[in-house]
């Protein structure tokens, strides 16, 4: 080997090596490979968490045992390419234990972009998308295996960062309803929301009340936002509550003032909608693991999953076709 070329590479491995070793605990370059992102993020349940998880499911699906008959099943895509909600083992678990508890449907959880093909898709009754964020599927086909998919007669399902996607796809941010846009009512705070329809059935589990929960909520950008012209809104933030109303006026987001209006506004939870022959039903909740704990919303998310996946009938009118109906608003903070 030619000593200059030797010299060179001797000097190259040294300014690595010393690079490496003195590279503190702190300064390691963050894992750019989803699954060593994922293993880095994700931690597995503990068994008290698996315990309160499975005891918050309903116990049966309410329905008729000739309405179980025909299996269903639920493809689980939990794949981030940005930001990873640690509550995403949560939510895994708690439909596993859901389906478990019910019968009404399975389950497989994946996160490999190579289950979105026509062929693969026929075998599934609706693609529930758990907490993803930014996901950009590699080619048009799988693109078009979705949209066949829920276009055709099946359901598309999300729970909370499900909006957090598609940005490179008109037509995938149109499916779920609209894109995320910030979210000034943060994981850590207690909220107030509304029954925008007290009387539907996939709002039943609230027993036609208002309520308090604590959740991180998004809203939703205006340039994709589907609106109540195509969706039929079933919960959003109760704005007549201070506690709701606070951070809109704080500084930090002002800039959503000018984009929005001032004062309040509506900001949606939960919907519906029909695509095509297919069915939508999306919710914010589910940022922190303990919302898999509370009984109610899980009910809430499982009546919303069996009219996805065709278990059930429900009127997804859009809400600006309806006439005017009394909402349900939280109680008053005691």
């Amino acid at each position: 080997m030619n000593r200059f070329v030797l010299k060179f590479l001797l000097v190259v491995c040294a300014a690595s090596c010393g690079a490496h070793f003195s590279m503190g605990q702190d300064e390691r370059p963050a894992p750019t490979i989803w699954e060593e992102r994922a293993k880095e993020r994700l931690k597995r349940l503990t068994s008290i968490q698996k315990s309160k998880i499975s005891q918050a499911q309903p116990q049966d699906s309410g329905l008729k045992k000739r309405q179980l008959k025909k299996f269903k099943r639920v493809l689980v895509f939990w794949r981030c390419e940005t930001f990873i909600h640690t509550s995403i083992p949560a939510g895994n678990f708690a439909l596993q234990e859901m389906a478990r508890r019910t019968k009404a449907f399975s389950v497989d959880l994946e996160d490999d972009y190579k289950v979105f093909t026509k062929q693969n898709l026929k075998e599934y009754d609706a693609i529930l998308f758990n907490n993803t964020t930014s996901l950009k599927f590699p080619e048009e086909s799988q693109r078009k295996a979705v949209r066949d998919f829920i276009r055709g007669g099946k359901g598309i399902i999300g729970i909370h960062a499900a909006t957090d996607n598609f940005y490179e796809w008109e037509d995938g941010a149109a499916i779920m309803g609209g894109q995320f846009n910030g979210h000034p009512w943060g994981g850590g705070g207690n909220w107030a929301f509304k029954l925008n329809d007290p009387t539907h059935p996939l709002n039943a589990a609230f027993e036609g009340k208002g309520f308090w929960h604590t959740d991180e909520i998004y809203q939703y950008k205006p340039s994709t936002y589907q609106g109540a012209e195509n969706l039929r809104i079933l919960i959003s933030l109760d704005m007549s509550k201070e506690a709701v109303l606070a951070p809109m006026a704080e500084e930090r987001f002002e800039r959503f003032n000018k984009e929005y209006g001032a004062g309040p506004r509506e900001v949606p939870v939960s919907w519906i909608r029909e695509y095509g022959k297919g069915r939508l039903f999306y919710t914010n909740f589910g940022h922190r693991e303990d919302t898999y704990m509370n009984p109610v919303i899980m009910r809430h998310v499982l009546d919303g999953i069996l009219y996805a996946i065709g278990r059930t009938n429900a009127d997804a009118t859009p809400t600006a076709e309806l006439p005017p109906m009394a909402v349900a608003l939280a109680p008053e903070p005691e």
